[in-house]
C-alpha cells in the first residue's frame, strides 16, 4: 500500500514551496551556469531510427483543435481501427516535444521546443509502448528530442504491463499506442530547487495540451491517463526513481488488437549520458511524488471517486462571455501557431479585445479527455482573472463562472501594479493585459483523491495553461507563464477564493516584437 492517504504530504510539500516576499529574500538561489544540465536524455549505446519530417498539414484550426475534448473510442463504440502510422507518429512527436527551431550564439546554442516550459529547462521526457506499426516494430521505445528520433529499449509488444498497471483502463487497453511522459528531477530542479514538482504538472501539462490538440486534428482517439500504479510502469521503463519518474500516459489510437502476454523483462542497465558534472538532490519532490504514487490495489479506487464541486454563488456584477462564430475566428492552422509559439518576453501596454480573452477562455476550458472523474465534467482549478487592459471590460479583478461562461466581478479597479507583485514582482503580469491565476481547493481534492490529487491539479493546470498559449498565439496574441507569491495570491482574491491554494499563473496580451531566431 502506498502513502496516497497520507494526506499530511501534501500540505508539507506545498505549505514548504511557497514562495513569499521574505523566503524569496532569506534563501537566494545563484545559478551555476557551468554545471546546468544537458537539456536532453541520450543513450549513447543505442541506435537511433531518425523519424521523418515530411508531415502532412492537418488544415484544422488552431482554435479547433484547442477546443476539441476527444473522442473516446469505447464510449463512441468506434469500430474502426485507428492506428498510427510511423508518419503520424512522429507528426504528433513533433508538434508536442519535437526542437521547432534553435539559435546559436557565442559558446553555445538554445533549442525551442513545441510546447513551453519552465526555465526552457525540458524536464519532461516521453517514452512510448506499442504494438506493430505501419513503419515500427512493436516495443518500448524512448524519444530522442535532440535527433528527432526514437531508441528501442525493448523489442516486442508490452502494452500489457500498461494494461495492468492502469487496471485494465479501457482506453489503455484498446490503445495500439500508449506514451510514458517522465520527468527528471534535476533538470529543472537546478533553478527551481524544490519547486522543481510543481513544474512537473505544468511542463508535462503544456506538452499535453500541444499532443492532445494534434491528436484531435488528426482525428487520432487519446486519452490522458492518471490512474497508475507508478512502480510497475517506472520498472518497464527502466529509470531510476531517484531520479527520473513516470508522471502521466496517454493512450493513443484504438485497436482490436488486444495486447498479448508481454516477454519477461529485466533491469535494462543502460548507460544515460550525464546531465551534469554532479546533481544536487532535492529530497521533497522525491517525497512528494511518493506519497502521491499508487499501487495496483489503488487505481481502481481511483478511477471509481468521484468529485463533487459546489457552484459559486453568483456575482451581482457579472459579464457574459462574448460569442463568435467559428467562421469568423482566425484560421491558422494549429501546425503553424505551434511553430510560431513562444513564450512572450515583453508585454506592450496595449488592450486586447473582450472578444479575444472570450475565445481563450471559453475553447481552453471546455475540457480534457482524462480518467480523472468529475462532477459533470466539472475542472480541478479555479479561474480567477486580473484585468488590466481588455477592451469592453472593467479593469479589476474576476472569476471566472466557467459553467455560466461568465466573468464575475470581485472588485473594480486598477491593479497593474499587485498583478506585477502577485507575479513574483515581475514587469510581464504588470504590464499583461490579463493575468489568469489557477486555485484549487487542495482540501476537497486530495480528500477525494489522496495525494494523487495534488498531482492532478498541478497536471491540469499546465493543460489548460498550455491550451491559452496556443488561443492567444492562433489570435496573434502573446502569453507567458509565471510563478507568484502562493499566499498573497489567494489573500488577493478573498473573500471569494478563501480556503483555496494558488496553482499556477498566465499572462496574456500584445506582445512587443522581438527578433527572431
Amino acid at each position: 500500500m502506498s502513502d496516497n492517504r497520507d494526506l499530511d504530504a501534501t500540505w508539507k510539500y506545498h505549505n514548504g514551496t511557497k514562495h513569499s516576499y521574505l523566503s524569496i529574500r532569506l534563501h537566494p538561489h545563484e545559478l551555476d551556469w557551468e554545471n546546468k544540465p544537458l537539456l536532453f536524455k541520450i543513450y549513447p549505446t543505442l541506435e537511433v531510427l531518425r523519424l521523418p519530417k515530411d508531415f502532412r498539414p492537418s488544415g484544422v484550426p488552431a482554435l479547433e483543435a484547442v477546443a476539441s475534448v476527444g473522442v473516446h473510442p469505447v464510449e463512441k463504440k468506434i469500430s474502426i481501427e485507428a492506428v498510427p502510422s510511423l508518419d503520424t507518429f512522429a507528426q504528433l512527436l513533433f508538434f508536442s516535444a519535437g526542437v521547432t527551431r534553435s539559435k546559436k550564439y557565442p559558446g553555445g546554442e538554445t533549442f525551442f521546443r513545441a510546447a513551453a516550459c519552465t526555465g526552457a529547462l525540458y524536464e519532461i521526457e516521453l517514452y512510448l509502448v506499442c504494438q506493430d506499426l505501419p513503419g515500427l516494430a512493436a516495443g518500448l521505445y524512448h524519444f530522442g528530442a535532440a535527433e528527432f528520433g526514437l531508441r528501442q529499449l525493448r523489442a516486442g509488444d508490452y502494452r500489457r504491463v500498461l494494461v495492468d498497471a492502469t487496471g485494465a483502463e479501457p482506453s489503455v487497453a484498446d490503445a495500439p499506442v500508449i506514451i510514458i511522459c517522465t520527468g527528471t528531477y534535476w533538470r529543472n530542479a537546478w533553478k527551481y530547487r524544490s519547486r522543481a514538482y510543481r513544474h512537473f504538472g505544468w511542463d508535462n501539462g503544456t506538452l499535453l495540451a500541444n499532443l492532445l490538440a494534434t491528436a484531435g486534428a488528426l482525428k487520432l482517439p487519446a486519452q490522458l491517463v492518471l490512474g497508475f500504479a507508478d512502480a510497475e510502469v517506472n520498472r518497464l521503463i527502466d529509470v531510476d526513481p531517484q531520479k527520473e519518474v513516470a508522471f502521466s500516459m496517454v493512450a493513443l489510437g484504438h485497436t482490436s488488437n488486444k495486447a498479448p502476454a508481454p516477454p519477461g523483462f529485466e533491469p535494462l542497465g543502460l548507460p544515460v549520458v550525464a546531465y551534469s558534472k554532479e546533481e544536487v538532490d532535492y529530497p521533497a519532490m522525491r517525497q512528494m511524488h511518493e506519497a502521491s504514487s499508487l499501487g495496483p490495489a489503488e487505481v481502481t479506487a481511483w478511477r471509481a471517486t468521484e468529485l463533487k464541486r459546489n457552484s459559486a454563488a453568483t456575482s451581482s456584477t457579472a459579464t457574459a462571455l462574448e460569442s463568435i462564430s467559428d467562421s469568423a475566428l482566425p484560421t491558422d492552422s494549429l501546425e503553424e501557431v505551434i511553430q510560431r509559439r513562444g513564450s512572450t518576453r515583453r508585454f506592450a501596454r496595449e488592450p486586447i479585445s473582450f472578444n479575444q480573452l472570450s475565445t481563450i477562455l471559453e475553447r481552453a476550458t471546455r475540457g480534457i479527455p482524462a480518467d480523472l472523474p468529475s462532477s459533470g465534467g466539472a475542472l480541478l482549478n479555479d479561474l480567477y482573472l486580473i484585468v488590466n487592459n481588455v477592451a469592453g471590460l472593467k479593469p479589476g479583478a474576476y472569476y471566472y463562472a466557467r459553467e455560466r461562461k461568465q466573468l464575475e466581478l470581485l472588485k473594480e479597479g486598477d491593479f497593474r501594479k499587485q498583478a506585477g507583485y502577485l507575479g513574483l514582482e515581475q514587469e510581464l503580469p504588470a504590464d499583461a493585459s490579463v493575468d489568469v491565476f489557477f486555485l484549487a481547493d487542495l482540501h476537497k481534492i486530495i480528500a477525494a483523491y489522496g495525494n494523487r490529487g495534488y498531482r492532478a491539479a498541478q497536471l491540469e493546470a499546465g493543460i489548460i495553461g498550455g491550451k491559452f498559449y496556443l488561443a492567444a498565439y492562433a489570435q496573434r496574441l502573446g502569453a507567458s507563464g509565471l510563478t507568484f507569491y502562493d499566499d498573497d495570491v489567494v489573500n488577493f482574491f478573498s473573500p471569494h477564493a478563501k480556503g483555496k491554494s494558488a496553482i499556477f499563473l498566465v499572462a496574456l496580451g500584445k506582445s512587443i516584437k522581438v527578433a527572431r531566431p
